[in-house]
């Protein structure tokens, strides 16, 4: 096994322990506003976005357009995001938060943000300013080598050694 194998598989091991308890510790804290998990994604590219087509918003959720939508008709119905037509596409419609939808998602992210305050606290300055960067690298890196590219384009895994 090579030092990269072995260097894989850590990280591996470190990202799929990472995800399960932020997975489960995310349902749990954000279930009780009212939303799941998936609504509450939703709802964060809706106002970082302000508007979004249904596949646009299931592209950047990395999910089908029917579980995308079923995701929007949750929110819809809570009154935390509405329709409306795309002023350039007759067969298309804009989603967006609604002013309900966009306190709800500063209230979730701001609750998150503490926590995150808490868990950066006993790390080190240079820790704390270069954890955001690796995630995203890391983020960017899964999403470029997989179905989840927003620019529509689906690419998969290229073999050890070769470029996708």
């Amino acid at each position: 096994m090579t030092e990269l194998d072995r260097q894989a598989r850590e990280l591996q091991d470190a990202l799929a322990e990472f995800i399960r308890v932020y997975q489960f510790r995310d349902r749990d804290r954000i279930c009780c506003h009212d939303v799941s998990v998936s609504q509450c994604y939703a709802l964060e590219v809706l106002v970082r976005r302000d508007r979004a087509t249904l596949n646009e918003l299931a592209g950047e959720l990395c999910l089908d357009k029917s579980t995308a939508s079923r995701v929007v008709a949750a929110l819809e119905r809570k009154g935390y995001v509405a329709r409306a037509r795309h002023p350039s596409d007759r067969r298309a419609v804009l989603l967006a938060a609604t002013p309900s939808g966009r306190r709800l998602y500063a209230r979730i992210h701001d609750s998150l943000i503490a926590e995150r305050r808490a868990a950066l606290a006993s790390f080190p300055p240079s820790v704390r300013e270069a954890a955001p960067a690796l995630i995203r690298r890391l983020a960017g890196a899964t999403r470029e080598r997989t179905s989840c590219a927003t620019d529509g384009r689906v690419r998969v895994a290229a073999p050890a050694g070769r470029s996708a």
